[in-house]
């Protein structure tokens, strides 16, 4: 890069070193922590406004300029660039009959899918306008996880169309916090406090919790076995939780493990989760736009005449007692437990805020008709059992098809469903 075009150099958040470790693992597949938003219009939609919008969106936020690099083998940083154009792409499907441009469609989108980010260059976050039949179109937003979590993804959409309503103006909004200042913050942690925290709450651990068998693959082929919990049994669950004074997601975080230790014939396991990592005492961190998450270990212990409400309870207790330090670099925490790989299966409860006034406002006719797609599914784990809070629970295994049989799958699902309603 050249230096007169760098405007800062930060290092990584534990979980972008290792976005960024498995993003070169296999350059030859394609890369897992891609992923797209697929935003559907009715009316004419001003491409050259949209453009714009996403410029100033760049303007806006530095970490969407930024590039990752390993500096001749030292810690790897990410460059921020002081201009970056947004990636863009028309194509222009009207003409066609609609079965013809849902097909052209379909395939654009996958083909955008596979191609991967160089995650030195940005940037790493590109817009595709594709215009459709019948005065429709849709913008596909494609970008690496390594830049935006969950959390973030309506904060920047919300973004990106009052921008477009101010046609590439800033839209009358407020001044970005940098997502620099969260990772001053975590430059500012007491790592040595961290260790020993980690270290108590894994000694005695007799080893990994692993459900599959076979060398670990980054980025392999991934099926997905999605249900819905009938309404009666989620209102259950949740009037459960609040009876035992634990969140829903505890609960359910309990049931997972218990089927874990199931399957390895244990009453000590451990399981992976994925943390918001929001620190409330950062000034204004619930818009910032970033990526704040991270994987930490789960470790589930019980006896064998323990009842659920103190297992629940202990689990609430352990968990909260780690929130100052789950900032934590995943491999540092499986070093202290003397173990490479503590688990091959992560548990995620996705709770994200969505402002759909926001982001629904009409502008000169155009209508948002929908919004889909996200992070949802990006996971190199070999099983991952994803939750979706609503009136009914909506649970998603996310599997290897070359580690698990459908059938095998399948039984995971009933025996999860059958332990939620014992609980």
């Amino acid at each position: 890069m050249n230096p007169k075009k760098i405007e800062a150099a930060y290092p990584l958040s534990p979980l972008q070193k290792g976005f960024l470790f498995h993003a070169g693992y296999d350059l030859q597949s394609a890369d897992s922590y891609v992923a797209q938003l697929f935003l559907d219009f009715e009316g004419e939609l001003d491409g050259a406004a949209m453009r714009s919008a996403a410029d100033a969106l760049m303007r806006r936020h530095a970490n969407l300029r930024a590039g990752f690099v390993h500096p001749g083998g030292q810690e790897p940083v990410q460059v921020v660039l002081r201009e970056v154009v947004a990636g863009w792409e028309e194509r222009d499907w009207r003409g066609r009959n609609p079965q013809e441009a849902a097909e052209a469609q379909s395939a654009w989108q996958e083909a955008d899918r596979e191609r991967r980010f160089e995650l030195s260059q940005p940037p790493l976050l590109r817009f595709g306008w594709l215009r459709l039949p019948a005065g429709r179109s849709q913008l596909v937003v494609t970008y690496h996880h390594i830049l935006l979590d969950g959390w973030s993804l309506p904060l920047l959409l919300e973004e990106l169309l009052a921008l477009y309503r101010a046609g590439g103006g800033d839209g009358g909004l407020p001044e970005a916090t940098p997502y620099s200042a969260y990772l001053g913050w975590l430059q500012e942690r007491d790592r040595a406090a961290a260790c020993e925290a980690w270290g108590g709450y894994l000694e005695g651990l007799e080893g990994p919790t692993l459900v599959s068998t076979g060398h670990p693959q980054d980025h392999a082929e991934q099926k997905q076995r999605a249900w819905r919990l009938p309404a009666e049994l989620t209102q259950a669950l949740t009037r459960q939780a609040r009876q035992q004074g634990v969140t829903l997601n505890t609960l359910l975080q309990a049931a997972w493990g218990m089927l874990l230790g199931k399957l390895n014939l244990s009453r000590d396991v451990v399981f992976g989760i994925t943390v918001a990592g929001r620190p409330g005492e950062l000034p204004g961190v619930e818009r910032m736009i970033g990526l704040f998450i991270n994987t930490v270990p789960v470790r589930l212990r019980w006896s064998a005449g323990e009842t659920v409400a103190g297992l629940v309870g202990r689990l609430q207790r352990e968990q909260a007692g780690l929130l100052d330090h789950q900032h934590l670099d995943l491999v540092e925490i499986q070093r202290l437990a003397g173990q490479r790989q503590l688990f091959d299966t992560i548990c995620v409860f996705e709770n994200y805020p969505v402002d759909a006034a926001a982001m629904e406002q009409p502008s000169g006719g155009l209508q948002l008709r929908g919004v889909s797609g996200g992070d949802r599914y990006m996971t190199h784990y070999p099983l991952s059992l994803m939750i979706e809070p609503g009136p009914e629970l909506k649970l998603n295994l996310i599997y290897q098809p070359e580690r698990f049989e459908p059938e095998a799958i399948e039984r995971l699902s009933a025996q999860l469903t059958r332990l939620l309603g014992v609980i």
